[in-house]
């Protein structure tokens, strides 16, 4: 009885929280000619990672193109890129015991991005990005949101979390969308090229 009168206001807390730290309303990070066109999201691919409640594709899809959508789409560069994401797992929080068992919500994504101007696709490897649900500010971090949030909060939580980790991630190949040629060219170059994928250890 007493955690389910607490969980009411760290709910609350926990929206208040993310509306004035999603960050929307600072100057987006530099990102050269970056202008987003399609923004596309896959979300049939995903693998739920138990202990977990359900999600649809579609509900994925939904919150995740939104978010995606704000925040991407504060970049107003002279170029336009797509961005395809394919949802690859998930777990939404279960209620558990507080402190002994307070499960965490994650989001596993690959994030490929395609030149609109050459119709080609700019990273031949997806990047794949882990997204955690941030608590560290709320007593949510104390008792978990398997507790205190719904499924549906939950959800938007990660979707508001992974848009701004893709839109980092971006930022860390910015030289993908530089004006300067001979740059942009040799960061493109990169990119294309498969990497060796680490194979078994001689003897085991």
């Amino acid at each position: 009885m007493r955690l389910a009168r607490l969980a009411a206001p760290l709910a609350l807390l926990v929206l208040a929280a993310c509306a004035s730290k999603d960050g929307l309303n600072d100057p987006p990070p530099e990102l050269g000619d970056f202008r987003m066109g399609h923004n596309v999201v896959v979300g049939e691919t995903a693998r739920q990672v138990p202990p977990t409640r359900s999600a649809t594709a579609e509900e994925w899809e939904a919150v995740l193109t939104e978010e995606i959508g704000k925040r991407l789409g504060r970049h107003q560069g002279a170029g336009l890129y797509h961005i395809g994401v394919s949802v690859d797992a998930y777990a939404l929080a279960i209620p558990g015991v507080p402190v002994v068992l307070k499960p965490r919500s994650v989001l596993v994504l690959s994030v490929t991005v395609w030149d609109n101007a050459t119709r080609s696709k700019i990273n031949v490897e997806p990047g794949q990005l882990t997204v955690f649900e941030n608590l560290g500010l709320t007593g949510e971090s104390i008792v978990g949101s398997g507790i205190t949030q719904s499924r549906e909060q939950q959800m938007q939580n990660l979707a508001t979390a992974a848009s701004r980790t893709i839109e980092r991630w971006l930022t860390e190949h910015k030289d993908w969308f530089s004006s300067d040629p001979a740059l942009r060219e040799a960061a493109r170059a990169e990119a294309a090229v498969v990497q060796p994928r680490q194979g078994p250890t001689p003897g085991n």
